[in-house]
């Protein structure tokens, strides 16, 4: 069976005693799922109409602290109600767990019943209906790396995340191999995804030891957003369930290469490929020339929706596959966007700055709003960098750290006009709540260093 319902079908499966429990969620500004268990039977009561969450759920941190300096929400406001309402498109089975279906939901104002504008998926949304009224159709994939651990999260937690060991011990890059080894984690994270309606293509060992990719096949974007959500769930749980924790901290160690989580984009215009033109060099469109120029034009501006923590910075180092300045290349894994599939009707832009901590819903939302201003604007694409682009020029270095790039997302000019101020206001102070929790913190790098020697 086909992992995704319809609300008669699903009425069908609960009946037969298959289903019994029916997750119904949103997506958090971390881009993880919160919500509710509900019996199925109840759910069949409400799936049509709305249920509520606390209204802190898209104004917490990682640790789901409760910082001031929301406008959208606090003690003195008295933390009141969203209406989470359920898109039935999403509706589908969980087959890793027993009699279990779930459903997206997205996030309504209590009062006014419209969109919350800071809801991921509401933001994602609004960058989607602009290309719409241009005639285009944005379609993204993306990749997700993560590292898989000996030992549950719980087992990790107790034992404050030290002597952590790897899956395996080396390099397992295209491995086959080693990646045979781990097929008790990856061969269910493969089948049950595919089982539950995410058209995943496949899986590889990556550039570090218990390191891997996991690879859905592209779809329109708010739909590889979901994919991406759901996937990211589904490798936490089912490599729980097999014993082993499984990370997307994009940075773990200073001598280890991070998690990336590319994005691959494209236009397309009544079922075709906006971004293909076969008379024009490298066959790339004039349109695709222009959303390209409005990535690398405003790529300062959106960074902090592709690196939204500390550890994200840590990431863009030399030698790394991450990238560290903002240029276009052909094909060139050194370039924070590669040209890929060059010549051929599935050419498109890859952005390799993106991290696995990323949240997909506001990553294709900022990049959609620079492309987009990018066909708006007609703006002129630079000749493509040649070479190794781990260089040290500050003019084009991807911002540094945190800060830096919450202060270019809060100037942004271009993000303001496409987001709303009550959006950037809203991110920014979660990036300033990241920097003050950090400040507060003595670290073991800091008593190593200094113990005796300051």
């Amino acid at each position: 069976m086909n992992g995704q319902l319809n609300l008669d079908t699903l009425q069908g499966l609960i009946a037969d005693g298959n289903i019994d429990t029916v997750l119904t969620c949103i997506v958090d500004i971390q881009g993880r799922l919160m919500g509710k268990r509900f019996h199925a039977e109840a759910f069949l009561e409400m799936a049509e109409d709305e249920t509520h969450c606390c209204n802190y759920l898209l104004a917490t941190d990682l640790e789901m602290a409760t910082p001031d300096g929301f406008a959208s929400t606090s003690w003195q406001q008295g933390y009141g109600d969203y209406v989470m309402k359920p898109d039935l498109t999403t509706l589908r089975l969980v087959p890793w767990i027993e009699g279990t279906a779930m459903v997206l939901c997205d996030v309504l104002d209590h009062h006014t019943h419209q969109p919350v504008p800071i809801a991921p998926r509401a933001v994602l949304q609004k960058q989607v209906a602009r290309a719409e009224a241009m005639g285009l159709t944005p379609v993204m994939a993306t990749e997700l790396e993560f590292f898989l651990f000996n030992g549950t999260h719980d087992e990790i937690t107790r034992n404050g995340f030290q002597n952590l060991q790897p899956i395996s011990n080396y390099n397992q890059d295209y491995h086959i191999f080693q990646t045979s080894k781990e097929e008790h984690v990856m061969r269910p994270i493969r089948n049950k995804l595919r089982e539950m309606g995410i058209p995943v293509e496949g899986t590889k060992g990556e550039a570090e030891a218990g390191q891997e990719e996991l690879n859905i096949k592209y779809a329109e974007a708010l739909l590889t957003a979901d994919h991406h959500t759901l996937a990211k769930h589904a490798v936490k749980e089912i490599a729980h369930m097999n014993g082993h924790a499984a990370t997307f901290l994009p940075k773990l160690a200073v001598n280890k290469v991070g998690s990336a989580a590319h994005v691959h984009q494209s236009m397309w215009r009544e079922g075709e490929n906006a971004f293909y033109d076969p008379a024009r060099p490298l066959g790339k469109s004039r349109l695709m020339d222009h959303y390209m120029a409005g990535l690398i034009k405003y790529a300062a501006d959106y960074t902090y929706f592709l690196a939204p923590y500390i550890n994200s910075y840590k990431r863009f180092a030399r030698g790394t596959f991450a990238p560290t300045q903002i240029v276009w290349s052909v094909d060139n894994r050194t370039a924070a966007y590669r040209l890929v599939a060059d010549g051929t009707p599935g050419v498109r832009v890859e952005c390799r700055t993106p991290g696995s901590d990323m949240n997909p819903y506001l990553a294709q939302a900022a990049q959609l709003a620079a492309g987009l201003k990018g066909i708006e604007d007609e703006l002129e694409l630079p000749e493509p960098f040649s070479g190794d682009a781990y260089s040290d020029d500050d003019e084009h270095h991807i911002p540094r750290n945190l800060r830096d790039a919450r202060d270019a997302m809060i100037r942004s000019t271009m993000l303001r006009e496409a987001f709303g101020d009550e959006v950037i206001s809203h991110y920014a102070r979660a990036a300033e709540w990241e920097l003050e929790e950090f400040d507060r913190v003595v670290t073991d790098y800091e008593i190593a260093r200094g113990f005796e020697r300051a």
